[in-house]
């Protein structure tokens, strides 16, 4: 199985690679861009960036891949999106997403998520994708549902910065596609 690139009508999604490195460092240093992550703090210096990307960046089979949105209109890149912590026995992983706030209620990220579901379906063979979001990321709710997703029931409590956040598991289930 080998991750590809993808395009939209409006967007390439290109595998990430070094030549993101400027890019990965501002979309990651964004405070904006990293208000809901809780994951890590903002980046900080460009190592943080190589280390990102050499994160993706490992040979396949490997359990998380990312892409980098481009806007084919100007090349600008806009945000990223991709898989992670994929189950290959199951056949379940989790989706993240982020994109810079002036491209916000644009569709852009609607349209690549559609894209990067299809590939989930066809090319690896997916039956369930979760999305784990902050419940007071109305936007993140909104478009995973617009997608598909449904709440599960669970909850998942994240410890971030001395305090811990609620999250939401939203799943969607491709076997009824």
């Amino acid at each position: 199985m080998l991750f590809k690139e993808l395009q939209t009508d409006r967007l390439l999604l290109k595998n990430i690679s070094s030549d993101d490195r400027e890019f990965i460092f501002s979309q990651f240093s964004d405070n904006v861009v990293n208000r809901y992550l809780f994951d890590a703090e903002p980046l900080i210096n460009v190592q943080g960036a190589d280390n990102i990307i050499e994160f993706y960046l490992q040979p396949e089979p490997r359990l998380q891949h990312r892409w980098v949105l481009v806007r084919k209109e100007d090349g600008i890149r806009i945000g990223t999106c991709g898989f992670h912590c994929w189950n290959m026995n199951d056949n379940t992983c989790d989706v993240g997403y982020d994109l810079k706030e002036i491209y916000w209620g644009k569709g852009y990220m609607a349209e690549a998520m559609e894209t990067i579901i299809s590939f989930a379906y066809e090319q690896m063979n997916l039956k369930k994708i979760n999305a784990c979001i902050y419940v007071d990321n109305g936007r993140s709710i909104k478009l995973a549902e617009k997608l598909g997703f449904k709440f599960n029931g669970e909850t998942q409590m994240v410890s971030f910065r001395g305090k811990v956040y609620e999250h939401k598991i939203f799943t969607l289930d491709l076997g009824i596609l």
